[in-house]
């Protein structure tokens, strides 16, 4: 029963993490998209806490602007708030709406 409980446990992780590298993933991208700095916006939002190692590795799978497809900023703003962004939802609403 330990086996199957510690299994279980591992896919959760697995799976969560996995979610989180596509938070960051079509964070970094909307930022690609919008000619912002997702380093830059992330430190705005979090101004004590240092980049996460997500945000650099997930920097690598961006694609170009005119290559990527249309990601909606409320489409960002719902996935952020989805994993309790509240602040990098804040300071991605203030430079939209600047």
């Amino acid at each position: 029963m330990e086996d199957k409980q510690k299994g279980l446990e591992g896919q959760l992780a697995d799976s969560y993490r996995r979610d989180t590298n596509a938070m960051v993933l079509i964070f970094a991208q909307w930022c690609v998209n919008h000619e912002l700095d997702p380093m830059e916006l992330y430190r705005e939002a979090y101004p004590d806490q240092g980049v996460p190692p997500e945000l650099v590795g997930m920097l690598e799978l961006t694609v170009p602007k005119e290559e990527a497809g249309e990601i909606e900023t409320g489409t960002l703003l719902n996935v952020l708030l989805a994993f309790d962004n509240e602040a990098l939802a804040f300071a991605v609403r203030k430079r939209v709406s600047s």
